[in-house]
Parts: C-alpha cells; structure tokens; sequence
C-alpha cells in the first residue's frame, strides 16, 4: 500500500543558510504556494512525478533560516525580480512572518558559530514539533578550503574555520541535531569525518551543486552521444547571469569549485578525457556576470564530436533558463528525499541523488543520465520497502 493511502505524510520544516538569496526566496514562494494554490508547484517536481513509486503530494512545507541581510523577506523577493508583484504580494505578510533570523557573526569563532546556529535548530524544532526538519545549504560559493585531512570532530572544532567558509558550521550543527543535510551550492563541505559521522548517525545528506540548467543539459546531451559512441572533440561552454551568484562568481577564488565541478562530470560521464589526442583539456567553462539578464541567465554550448570514419560534426545549444526558477523546485524535491530517507532509516551521503547535482557525494554514483533515473527509481522503491510500504 503507498504512504498516500495510510495517511496523511508528516510536514516539512527545512532549515535554509541563505534564506533571503534569490533561490531561497523563491523556495519560500513556493512553500506559501504549496498552501495555497498546489498545482502552481506539483506539476514541476520531479517527486510528484508518477515515474517515481511514491508521491509526495500530501506534505505541507514550512521554511526557516537564517541570512545577512536585514530586509525583510518579501522586500527581498522584490528586489530579486525573480518573481512578478502580483504573485508575491498578495501572500507578502505571510512572507514576513516566516522565522528567519540573523547569521551568526563573522566575529564568533567556529565552536561559538556552530553552537548558536545549533540553538536556533533546537528552537525551530520546538516551533515545528510535529514537522521533519532538513537543512539545505543555499550559501553563495566560497573560497576553497582543505579539510580533508580532518580525522575527528573535536580537532574540526579546535583547528577552526575561517569566517569565509560559514557553510561548515551549518552542516555540523545540522548533523549534531540529527538533522538531514543537502548541500545545494557549489562548496565542499562533504569533507570526510563529516560523511563518517552522517554515516554512522543514520543522517540522510545530499550534495553537491545543483544541477539546475546548462549543466543539466550536458548529461543530457553527453549521456546520448556516448549511447551512440560519438566521440566529443571539443566542448565550449558559456554562461551568463546577472544575478548575485554570477557577480559573487567574478572572483576567481569563488568560482574555481563552480568550474571545477561543471567541467569534471564530462569526462567522468564519457569515460575519457575531452581533448587528450590535442595535449590539452578541450572542455571550456565560462561564466560572466552580465547585469542586464538578471536572474535569466543564459547558456551557449557549442559541441564537436566524430562519427564514422572520424568525421567531424557539431551542435549548438542556446538555452535561456531562470536561475531561481529552476533551482526551488529541485530544493523541495530535495527536502522531500530526505524527508523520505530519514523516515525509512537511511543515512550517510547518498550517491543515488546524483540527478540533482553536478558533484555528487557517495561512493559510484551514477554518471550517465540513464543511469542517474535508473538510481532515483531504485531509491524510492528502497524507502518505500524500509518503511514497509511495498
């Protein structure tokens, strides 16, 4: 018997860093929507979708975090522009009263950051008792920090983290709170006692970088050629946004991860490095801050590959998205698999996830386009099982 026909599943409450961003913002809309006009947001998720065993439909989402910014949340959605006066007004007073607090000072050393941040989960979960709580890291991209050598907790928390890294003390409180963890932005706070302690608390965790648009189409497009064994020469990718997150994005420092992980799933997908017959790598990233497009951002991709005889040929791709747009439904998607995998009993990264990221966490996650719906089909049929639901 489904989960939908025994009752009613339990509420959601996800816990956001960067909750007033223009992602996160949109993700608030689409909770109050969820209320209030349901079929402006079920028809766009992919765990509402009748490939998947399992429908999500009866869960109410609430929403709580925290964020730099001062404003209050529905001036935030305006100056976004992500989302036209008439649809975020009328529910603007319901926009303001969401619990969003203050991030913790810069000033604050790591220990002092993860304990404040630990209160506030433990006050959300007492205004949210009846609800399943998951943290979703929606904090713009950082510079690059190397913690992987880390062996325990207690040398994370002595060693320190620098202020420039904040999504680290987030992602430990969460897991210190029994909390599932999805780390949607592009920084790399899976690092191994992290996994390690997800692992052997059963706590669900989900990263990292969401794959909302141009990335997306390349596993795509990637998976296809190499179902046909056409081989790619070359593959030049552009994208522009005007966006926070593509001005944040004009520091190198911030962007390397960023590139980092939209250029290594191409080869990871074709199983040979783009390019080597010419010496150098011929997958080309770029990304530019590009003001007039706003959250719209746009992506070119020009692709050469060789066919019979080693005859060359191309494809050109020209996608125009919204950045937001895309980015909120896979964020409840998101909250909805954890949701499902803390119910069922299970923890530790989950590679299966892999669809919804360009750099996921886990070990053998599937690369290809097939085989990531193959592993999301998988998963659900596994959590309906754990909970005796088949």
């Amino acid at each position: 018997m489904l989960e939908s026909a025994c009752r009613k599943p339990d509420p959601i409450v996800i816990m956001v860093a960067g909750a007033k961003g223009a992602v996160a913002s949109t993700v608030a809309m689409a909770t109050v929507a969820l209320d209030e006009n349901p079929d402006l947001i079920h028809p766009y998720l992919t765990t509402h979708a009748s490939t998947l065993p399992f429908s999500q439909s009866g869960r109410s989402v609430q929403m709580a975090g925290w964020d730099t910014r001062r404003e209050a949340l529905a001036d935030c959605v305006a100056g976004h522009r992500v989302l036209s006066e008439s649809l975020w007004r009328p529910y603007s007073d319901r926009l303001n009263r969401m619990d969003l607090r203050p991030a913790p000072a810069g000033a604050l050393d790591f220990k002092s950051r993860v304990a404040a941040i630990g209160d506030d989960m433990a006050d959300f979960k007492r205004r949210f008792p009846e609800s399943v709580p998951v943290f979703v890291n929606l904090l713009p991209a950082a510079p690059g920090h190397d913690l992987s050598d880390c062996q325990e907790i207690d040398a994370l928390v002595a060693g320190g983290v620098p202020a420039s890294f904040p999504d680290l003390a987030y992602v430990l409180a969460a897991l210190q709170a029994d909390i599932p963890v999805v780390n949607f932005s592009p920084n790399a706070v899976e690092i191994p006692v992290l996994c390690q302690m997800a692992a052997d608390r059963r706590i669900p965790m989900a990263g990292r970088d969401g794959k909302t648009g141009q990335t997306y189409f390349k596993v795509v497009l990637a998976s296809a050629l190499k179902a046909r064994q056409l081989h790619v020469d070359g593959w030049y990718s552009l994208n522009i946004l005007g966006n926070a997150d593509g001005k944040n994005l004009m520091d190198p420092a911030r962007a390397a991860g960023k590139l980092a992980n939209k250029t290594d799933l191409l080869d990871d997908i074709l199983e040979y490095p783009v390019g080597a017959e010419y010496g150098h790598n011929t997958h080309k990233v770029h990304i530019d801050y590009y003001p007039p497009r706003g959250d719209a951002k746009e992506a070119w991709d020009v692709i050469d590959f060789k066919g019979l005889f080693g005859l060359p040929m191309s494809i050109r791709v020209n996608f125009q998205g919204r950045d937001s747009i895309l980015a909120a439904p896979m964020v409840l998607d998101l909250a909805h698999w954890m949701a499902r995998l803390k119910q069922a009993g299970k923890g530790g990264p989950t590679p299966a996830l892999g669809f919804y990221f360009k750099k996921p966490v886990g070990d053998g996650p599937a690369r290809t386009f097939q085989d990531q719906m193959r592993a999301l089909e998988q998963l659900a049929a596994d959590c309906r099982i754990a909970k005796g639901t088949a």
